[in-house]
């Protein structure tokens, strides 16, 4: 069997699971976005009410 009839499969294999982390990556990015405003706006409101107390 030759060398790049193993190699070019894995490579593209490789490849392909990495193109679909990308996607998989950045939608965390976003959902960490968002938990993250979240937080930021639970904090910015909890200050709000303590300082009108």
């Amino acid at each position: 069997m030759k060398y790049g009839a193993i190699v070019f499969p894995l490579v593209s294999a490789a490849g392909l699971t990495l193109l679909s982390a990308c996607n998989t990556i950045e939608g965390v990015g976003r959902d960490l976005q968002r938990a993250g405003d979240a937080i930021e706006d639970e904090a910015d409101d909890t200050r709000d009410r303590r300082r009108n107390d």
